[in-house]
């Protein structure tokens, strides 16, 4: 700026030629006009803002706005989620990061995630009912009460089939959840869980084998065991526990059974029906 304003003052003297400055400061006569034009209209010398002055892709107001309103409902959804549901549901697509730009420009991104050093590697099996995955969340505390929810997914589909508010991990208990969802859903060809209780086996021995795992062989059902200490064998499952935490548990605090138990099933559609999964290809 210093530099523009001696010139634009040096080239004010009779004495001085636009050709002789524009060689001692080292530019063309293009820009040296520039800037003898912007001086006689009293504009700054500075560089002007290279955006262009009509955006026909801009995205409007009323799309900015609905993006907002989807964030605000899906807190815990990024760029790709909320533009799987813009195509889905209202027809129009935006591309994620336009998405992400928005959200970013309205202050709906908190500090940027690390990226995973490596890719995840997937993997699921052909169809839905050959293998279900079961497992406790817990605890979570209702008041005074205890509760350490059941929870089945489906291997192939990642289809939520149990959320359950039980206050125990009783076999009968389990059972019982079980049995509704038999019969909505029918049997599984596998069933694969820890080893801890109801089902726990000390070592994949049949001679140890629980009364509630003794029901599932004789319903047909066949059943596997995870490694102790290795919870990834239960993985889809694992990774359901931590969306539950996030866009349900750490949000509120429940002061009923009830209260949870409402709160459990408006999710559950939402995450079976609503939610894109990126395992899926961003599908429900």
């Amino acid at each position: 700026m210093t530099l523009r304003t001696e010139f634009v003052a040096l080239a004010h003297r009779p004495e001085n030629t636009i050709a002789e400055l524009c060689r001692r400061f080292g530019i063309s006569r293009t820009t040296a006009y520039k800037w003898l034009a912007r001086a006689r209209a009293n504009e700054p010398l500075s560089n002007r803002s290279k955006r262009p002055h009509v955006s026909p892709q801009k995205t409007s107001p009323a799309m900015e706005e609905r993006v907002v309103c989807l964030r605000d409902t899906f807190p815990d959804w990024g760029g790709r989620k909320l533009s799987k549901v813009l195509r889905r549901d209202d027809h129009v697509d935006v591309a994620p990061s336009t998405v992400t730009h928005i959200l970013r420009r309205h202050g709906r991104l908190g500090s940027p995630m690390r990226a995973p050093s490596k890719p995840y590697m997937r993997f699921e099996h052909n169809a839905p009912n050959e293998l279900w995955q079961m497992d406790f969340k817990g605890p979570v505390h209702v008041g005074r009460v205890r509760c350490d929810p059941l929870t089945v997914l489906d291997d192939h589909s990642r289809f939520n089939l149990v959320l359950g508010t039980n206050t125990d991990m009783c076999g009968n208990t389990v059972r019982q959840w079980l049995t509704e969802a038999f019969r909505r859903y029918g049997l599984p060809r596998r069933m694969n869980m820890d080893n801890g209780s109801p089902w726990g086996v000390g070592n994949g021995d049949s001679r140890h084998l629980s009364s509630f795992t003794i029901w599932l062989v004789q319903l047909g059902i066949h059943v596997s065991f995870s490694r102790p200490f290795h919870p990834q064998t239960n993985g889809k499952d694992e990774r359901f526990h931590r969306t539950l935490d996030v866009e349900v548990l750490r949000r509120r605090t429940f002061h009923s059974m009830e209260q949870l138990r409402q709160a459990f099933d408006h999710w559950r559609e939402i995450y079976n029906h609503v939610r894109p999964h990126e395992a899926l290809g961003m599908e429900t």
